[in-house]
């Protein structure tokens, strides 16, 4: 299992919006609007970091009001 951070802006005023619309996409553990130089944070997971990578790219990032996203995987040290 992989599990990731991904940070998201938003065009102004959508952030609330874009959290709750993510939060329902499959995969995704948590999504939180918040403050600071980022608008939304989500965690989710996959099986593999290809299925992540599918998820943000094919529903993550077709979300309405996303202007930028930046995914973090979390690693294990």
């Amino acid at each position: 299992m992989v599990q990731a951070y991904i940070l998201i802006q938003t065009e102004v005023g959508k952030a609330s919006s874009v959290a709750e619309t993510i939060a329902r996409v499959p995969g995704v553990i948590q999504a939180e609007d918040v403050t600071g130089p980022y608008d939304v944070i989500v965690r989710a997971q996959a099986d593999t970091v290809d299925e992540l990578g599918r998820m943000v790219v094919a529903k993550v990032q077709q979300v309405e009001g996303i202007t930028r996203t930046l995914t973090c995987p979390v690693v294990h040290l």
